[in-house]
């Protein structure tokens, strides 16, 4: 098989286009959540705890001079970046959570058939109807 009959059958397939979509949703969203908490969630946090600006926080490892530029760990920018990683795999967590309730909803309802005599859901298993007690 050739190269780019390959790559043709794995660029079709509906997994590597719903991958595709997923990255870029998911990059949107991280833009989106970055904003929430740099423009909304750390001023009001900042202005309770005393009118500080996070992204501003920072401990100076060398003061700047004409020539060499301030060297500092900016663990207010990381404060920042942890909010938003905790806002977003807790967003993930929910979504992941849904899809798997309504996943094991299908499997319950495909787990079971309907009673030729009265349509109730009885197990796949069951040789009589538990609600009308007809022979299966």
């Amino acid at each position: 098989m050739s190269l780019l009959k390959e790559f043709k059958e794995f660029a079709i397939k509906g997994n590597a286009i719903d991958m595709a979509v997923g990255l870029i949703i998911g990059a949107a969203f991280g833009k989106i959540v970055t904003s929430l908490v740099d423009d909304i969630i750390m001023p009001p946090i900042g202005l309770i705890i005393g009118g500080v600006d996070f992204s501003d926080l920072d401990l100076p490892l060398i003061a700047a001079t004409d020539t060499q530029e301030a060297v500092a760990i900016n663990y207010g920018l990381f404060l920042n970046t942890m909010i938003s990683f905790l806002i977003i795999s807790g967003t993930i967590f929910l979504v992941v959570k849904g899809m798997n309730t309504l996943r094991k909803k299908s499997e319950k309802k495909a787990a079971s058939k309907k009673c030729p005599e009265c349509q109730m859901d009885i197990p796949l298993a069951a040789k009589r109807c538990g609600y009308c007690t007809a022979w299966l």
